[in-house]
């Protein structure tokens, strides 16, 4: 009888391994902390990185007035948005204005309005200093931000980052030519 217990014991334990979280060491290339960031969203809410563990997320680098690669960008992540409701997935995005001077709430809110962005669950953040996204970007993400000196346009990058639960940049993709199979894919990893 004990032996029997044993056995079943064993059974009951390995069963309940099987829905572990997956390593995400070993399923992603990359590990950049996200540091702390605060500022304000389009609705004028506050807004805090901090917020956002415990969860997995998306972020992106724009600012209104871009002439290139935003519209088409964000009008991309508008994509990646009704995908993931298709697919039933639960994943936030960020979308981090690097001309905070210009963005505030309103110019964002109208600029999430031509993509027809769900807020609630996609946040155009703004209401911090032009130093602390320049430096956000760069260290946290390890990517371009900055104004170009001769005009009013900024260099920075074109990537969807995929952030996980405890606040690391785990993936980047394309948000011009963007892997929309391959993003999906990887959210339902981790969604599981």
């Amino acid at each position: 009888m004990k032996q029997f217990l044993a056995i079943c014991a064993m059974i009951i334990l390995s069963a309940c391994g099987a829905d572990k979280e997956i390593n995400l060491d070993e399923e992603f290339s990359m590990k950049l902390e996200v540091s702390e960031l605060s500022g304000t969203n389009q609705d004028e809410e506050a807004f805090s990185t901090s917020d956002k563990k415990g969860e997995f997320w998306l972020a992106n680098f724009i600012f209104t007035n871009c002439d290139t690669v935003c519209p088409p960008m964000t009008a991309n992540m508008a994509k990646v948005q009704r995908e993931m409701k298709e697919e039933g997935l639960d994943i936030s995005i960020v979308s981090f204005s690097i001309d905070p001077d210009e963005d505030t709430p309103g110019p964002l809110k109208d600029y999430g309005d031509q993509v027809e962005a769900d807020y609630s669950s996609w946040d155009f953040v703004t209401g911090y200093s032009q130093e602390d996204i320049e430096k956000f970007a760069n260290v946290s993400f390890m990517v371009p931000a900055a104004k170009d000196e001769s005009s009013d346009q900024y260099n920075h990058s074109t990537g969807i980052f995929l952030v996980d639960k405890e606040g690391y940049v785990r993936e980047q993709y394309s948000g011009m030519d963007v892997p929309f199979e391959e993003i999906m894919e990887d959210l339902k990893k981790v969604s599981e």
